[in-house]
């Protein structure tokens, strides 16, 4: 009688168990460059979440938003965050810094819609010219930080954290307008839609394009991959049918960048804002373990990832 009795709890139990609550805490910037990570912030705020449907019932989405790469790899390796949307080189610098412990690349997110745009008074015009002046990046060792140090280096230019022939300011995004209209800076290495916004806004002129980059990548922690592996596959896929999604809707993919984006920076992001820095880019899930290769090769050369390691277990997609 006892066993008949306890039948019925021992279902419920196993029941209760299989729909426990799991929250997944995801870090994006609010770029164009990590349109995954803000429609999917935003469509969370609407209360019809593109990644809660897909990864089973009893699962909550949070959403953190953050400036720059070095800030959402420093959640991640101390357990604040999951996942995020991050630039490559973040990505690398925690993956060697753990010992490729603590880090794992899901997917590609991004390629392009990053620049260099220089202020619109006509001083820059050959890469010799940078000598002497002021060139703002988002936050110090982030992707276009390390970009905007190997291509200086390239041109000729001793460039150190503190000086050097042409000087190197952390300039968070939102603040960069303003160092540029003021003349606090020359130029700014950064992102979209702050790219356009730099043109539209500001007056600059895009010196150079990397149209080819890889901009933003899906990371997750180790201790997630171990702890919940299916909950991460079915994060990897609900992202690769986003990604298709956007480039395949491109207006209403615009429409949710550009709700998310005004969400996230407290103020209405114009509509030929998101449209333009939206030519620049390209959304893609796949992975290029080679180029990642090269983006160690340049940080090394300026004097980050000193200590590289192969990068072998950081597409594995495994503990």
């Amino acid at each position: 009688m006892k066993f008949v009795l306890l039948l019925p709890l021992l279902a419920l139990s196993s029941a209760a168990a299989a729909v426990a609550p799991v929250v997944v805490r995801v870090g994006y910037f609010p770029n164009v460059t990590h349109a995954q990570g803000v429609i999917g912030s935003q469509t969370t705020r609407e209360g019809h979440g593109w990644f809660e449907s897909r990864l089973g019932p009893g699962v909550t989405v949070q959403w953190f938003a953050f400036n720059a790469g070095p800030g959402a790899m420093e959640a991640i390796l101390a357990g604040s965050i999951d996942l995020t949307y991050v630039g490559p080189n973040p990505a690398l610098n925690a993956y060697i810094r753990s010992g490729g412990e603590e880090i794992r690349v899901l997917a590609g997110a991004a390629e392009g819609g990053a620049a260099l745009v220089v202020a619109g008074n006509g001083r820059i015009k050959t890469p010799a010219d940078f000598r002497g002046r002021r060139v703002a990046t988002p936050q110090f060792g982030n992707t276009q930080d390390v970009a905007a140090r190997a291509w200086l280096k390239k041109q000729g230019f001793r460039v150190t954290q503190t000086g050097g022939d042409v000087l190197v300011i952390p300039t968070a995004n939102p603040d960069q307008l303003a160092a540029l209209t003021s003349g606090r800076v020359d130029a700014v290495w950064t992102v979209e839609p702050w790219v356009s916004r730099l043109v539209q806004d500001g007056g600059g002129r895009v010196f150079l394009e990397q149209r080819d980059a890889v901009i933003t990548l899906l990371v997750s922690s180790v201790r997630f991959l171990r702890e919940h592996p299916d909950l991460a596959a079915r994060f990897r896929e609900a992202h690769a049918e986003l990604t298709t999604w956007v480039g395949t809707h491109e207006a209403e993919a615009q429409a949710e960048v550009r709700a998310g984006l005004s969400a996230a920076v407290g103020r209405d992001v114009a509509p030929a804002l998101v449209a333009a820095a939206w030519l620049r880019l390209r959304f893609t899930s796949q992975l290029d373990s080679a180029r990642m290769a090269e983006l160690v090769a340049d940080a090394q050369k300026v004097g980050f990832l000193r200590d590289a390691i192969p990068l072998d277990r950081l597409f594995s997609g495994k503990p």
